[in-house]
This record gives C-alpha cells, structure tokens and sequence, in this order.
C-alpha cells in the first residue's frame, strides 16, 4: 500500500495490464514505467501482463521480473489466443477501481499514464489516447488514417483515434458488458460498448513511438485484408443485425 498523496483523489487504484506477444525485449521496461508512475500516482495498484503464447523469452523475463515488482502478477496462455484474447483475460484479471492498458511492444510510454490519471474528473469514465504524432512509417500512417476513419464512420464512434491503445478505463464500466471478439477488432467493439452504455470521454494526447524491436503483423497485406473482413463481421453483428430488431 502506498502512503504517499494521491496525484488524483478521484483515481485512488489501478489495475495496469500489458498484452504481450513475443515482447521480450520491451515488456520489462514498460513494466519498470508503469510501475514509476503509479507509485507516485495512486495508493494501490496491480500490474498484470498477459502473456499471450509467446515464443521467446517474454515468460522467463516476466517471472525473473517478478523477483523485483512485488506488484506483477501473469497472466499465462499457453497457446496464443489473439489480441482480444489477451485484452479479456488482461480485464477479466483487473480488481481496481480503475484499469489501465497499452501494448507491450514499447510504443508508448507507459509512464504517460499519469496524463490519463491527471484527466480523470467526476464526470469521466474513459480517458482516451490520441497519438501526438505517429512514429510509423509514411504507408503506416496511411493505413492508420484510414482504418480510423473507415470505422468511425462506420460504428459512429465519437473519439478521434480509436485505434490508440492507451486508456484508462473505470471498472464500472467495464462491468456493464462483455466483449466477444478475440482478434484486434476487439477494439472497435470496446468503443462501440462505451457508447452504448453511455460513457463519458475525455481524450489526452499522449507519444507513439517507431516500435523498437521485433515487427508488427498488422501491416501486411493478408492481416489487412483478414481485418478488413472482421470489421465486416462485427458491423454486421453490431450495427446491421441490431438495426432490424
């Protein structure tokens, strides 16, 4: 328990949690930061990772981390379930008041979490990223511009860069819904979740970096044209299904 002042009195727990596949190389510094920031932040807190089937070292590191973050509990996959997987199992694991995710692969910075906890007032429920810049190359900023736009318009969503992975979210909220999705449109099914249960955004710019180690998946042709194809699916099941009943 951590005695000293609260950075928010409205934010007084978090749970932070990391999906992680194959992120040996970055998942213990973004635990490190996460960590910094919350001990100076809130009065209780839990980090989890999810390991998502990894098949580096992202384990071992993690359970050799454990030794020296008393906070860190794992989330272990033995076989990889998808990026929604690990989103549910990271939020199904989540107890605080208040829940915390970004990507494992360090393209944020997990210490600019105290940005979220900052923008936090009574009347706020989600404390939505948006990327200050984006440390991608120019054809990934491309297809990130669309992809957002495509499926603002689509799912009418009301925040201005839904496919950053940085909130802080109140559990309550959490708790009025289950997702299904187990692939990256788990996303898009979040915002689309906050907005029927009525939740409240506040949006904070926060830094995206050129990923560091290891390379994205998302950006090759066969991944786009399969999530291309799964946002059809969830549109389908979310938008043109419940329009007719």
């Amino acid at each position: 328990m951590n005695t000293m002042p609260l950075r928010n009195p409205l934010v007084s727990s978090v749970s932070a949690f990391f999906p992680c596949y194959n992120d040996a190389m970055s998942i213990g510094k973004m635990v490190r930061d996460v960590r910094e920031s919350l001990v100076a932040s809130v009065s209780d807190f839990e980090i989890i990772v999810v390991n998502d089937g990894s098949s580096d070292r992202s384990l071992e590191v993690l359970q050799e981390l454990q030794n020296e973050v008393a906070e860190l509990r794992i989330v272990n996959h033995e076989v990889n379930r998808g990026y929604g997987g690990a989103l549910l199992s990271g939020i199904a694991a989540s107890t605080k008041q208040w829940v915390f995710y970004t990507d494992g692969d360090a393209q944020y910075d997990a210490r600019e979490i105290s940005r979220c906890i900052d923008a936090v007032t009574e009347s706020s429920d989600i404390i939505q990223g948006f990327k200050i810049g984006r440390g991608d190359p120019f054809h990934r900023r491309l297809i990130g511009r669309v992809y957002h736009h495509s499926v603002r318009l689509l799912f009418r969503l009301p925040v201005r860069d839904t496919d950053c992975d940085f909130r802080l979210m109140r559990k309550s909220i959490l708790d009025k819904f289950r997702l299904q999705s187990t692939t990256g449109v788990i996303c898009v099914e979040m915002m689309h979740a906050f907005n029927r249960v009525n939740a409240r955004f506040v949006e904070v710019g926060v830094s995206h970096y050129h990923r560091p180690h290891g390379k994205s998946q998302f950006f090759r042709v066969p991944a786009v044209s399969r999530s291309a194809l799964q946002l059809l699916q969830l549109w389908t099941r979310l938008i043109l299904r419940r329009s007719y009943e």
